[in-house]
């Protein structure tokens, strides 16, 4: 065989890879028992428990922020998300977490709200636990 040849089969061999790794790593929404069985990060959809506190305390921990949410099985569960409490996340319509369980504790990473706006139809904030990185503006 040709060198091109065989060079040519390694690079769609490794296309095929690359779509296969994309496409199993492309996760749907889970709920927290099936983020119980599994080690990965996952995304959890669901609505805030209301009924139960929403604890925040900037002073001791500035960058944590624990609440209790239902998943789309009814199914509660604590939730731990490593960064500042998101702005009206008591009026939210629905959640969406990015993170994994540890233990009953479900560790957000994101945390993707979707808020009833007056204004703005279907308005969807999302909120990251890593800090941006602060660019400089050019004059």
């Amino acid at each position: 065989m040709k060198k091109s040849s065989i060079l040519l089969i390694v690079i769609i061999a490794v296309a095929i890879a690359m779509i296969m790794v994309i496409y199993t790593d492309s996760s749907t929404y889970s709920t927290f028992s099936e983020a119980k069985e599994k080690d990965t990060e996952l995304y959890v959809v669901g609505v805030l428990n209301k009924q139960k506190e929403l604890h925040y305390d900037p002073v001791q921990h500035a960058n944590r922020f624990t609440f209790y949410m239902y998943d789309n099985d009814s199914t509660e569960c604590q939730v731990i998300f490593n960064g500042s409490k998101p702005q009206d996340i008591e009026r939210s319509e629905q959640i969406v977490l990015t993170g994994k369980m540890e233990g009953d504790v479900f560790h957000a990473s994101k945390i993707l709200m979707k808020c009833p706006s007056k204004y703005n139809k279907d308005e969807v904030e999302i909120i990251e636990s890593q800090a941006a990185p602060k660019t400089a503006l050019a004059n």
